[in-house]
Order: structure tokens, then sequence, then C-alpha cells
């Protein structure tokens, strides 16, 4: 991409856009889990966009954006489950901070290594929900294994529980950005793909 022929004022509009499009997608739920957590709508999609666009630093920086919205707007109730200021940083960082930032960064990655876009955007995607995943595994293992039922350990609980719902939450962003890729290019500043030209 040719990041000369886009102004930042391009830049911070289409990802005000796109923050605003995941946070509105985010409240169109599949499933909810009981404990936090859901399956949603194409919700990371926009986000891992971003990164792609723009990069690892300005993907990540909009998906922390983003989770801090989450969590402000969805995840203050979870706050109520856990003790202590040590369990209130876990929940802040594992669960929405660094978990979507996860996603721009996962959107970034395979940018310049792959040249095909839809390829790209899909592994993109897959690493994306992958590393969202272990973040909130983590968060599962620390703070919120009293939860886990008597005969569960605490790592086998975390795992199926936001293993449950990444799972499909990742598939769903995969087809997502699949699809929109076949039919706009992400490399382009105005997103418009080139027509090929007809052979003669």
């Amino acid at each position: 991409m040719a990041k000369s022929r886009i102004s930042n004022t391009q830049k911070i509009t289409e990802t005000a856009i796109m923050i605003a499009l995941a946070t509105l997608l985010s409240y169109v739920t599949i499933f909810n889990a009981p404990m936090g957590g859901s399956i949603t709508a194409f919700s990371q999609v926009p986000i891992v966009i971003i990164g792609y666009r723009y990069g690892i630093k300005w993907g990540a920086g909009t998906g922390v954006i983003h989770g801090i919205l989450q969590m402000l707007l969805q995840g203050l109730g979870n706050f109520a489950y856990v003790k202590g200021i040590v369990a209130y940083i876990i929940l802040i960082f594992a669960d929405y901070v660094i978990a979507f930032a996860c996603l721009g960064i996962g959107g970034a990655l395979f940018r310049k290594a792959v040249k095909n876009q839809t390829l790209a955007l899909a592994l993109g995607a897959v690493f994306a929900s992958l590393f969202r995943f272990i973040c909130h595994f983590i968060s599962g293992v620390t703070i919120w294994g009293e939860y886990a039922d008597g005969w569960q350990s605490v790592w086998a609980y975390s795992f199926g529980y936001n293993g449950f719902y990444m799972l499909f939450e990742g598939i769903i962003t995969v087809v997502g950005v699949v699809v929109l890729s076949l039919v706009l290019d992400f490399n382009s500043p105005t997103l418009i793909r080139k027509k090929k030209a007809k052979a003669e």
C-alpha cells in the first residue's frame, strides 16, 4: 500500500468508523457465555482489517481503544466477580486491553509476508483469534478459576470455556474477512478493486 497517498485524516476517520462498527456488531450476539465472552456477528472483522491496512502499531492501538470501549460499555459488571487489585489489573489487560489489541496485531501479521490479500487476511484472522483466546485463557486460569467445576482442573475449565466461543468467533471472523477481501482491495486507499484487463 502506498502509505503516502493516505492522509492522517483518512486513517483516523476510517479507524473511528471501524471501531464504531465493531462496537455495534458486538451487540449482535449469536451466543452469550454465562461469565462473559460471546459469539458475535463479525465484530472482530473491522479491527482485523484496520490492522491489515495500517500495520501492527496502528492496528494494536485501534484494538486497545476498542477493548477499552468494550470494557466500559459491556464489561464493568465483571469487576463484581473478582477481588483485589491484581485481579482487576488482569481483568483489564487480559480480557480487554491486550485481548483486543491482538486483533489489530493479528490482522497486520501477514500483510507483507503473503501477497495474496485473501490468504493474508484469513491467516491474520486466525492468529488474531488465537492470540485473543490465549489472553482470555490466561485470565480464566488466574482469576476465574474458582468457577471451575469440582471435577475439572482450572486449566481445562479455562480452555473449554474460552475455547468454545472463541473457536466460533474465529471462524466467523475468517469468513467475514475472506468475503470482504474478494470484493474490496484493502491495499488501495479507495478500497476499489481494479478490474483485470481482458486478454485479447
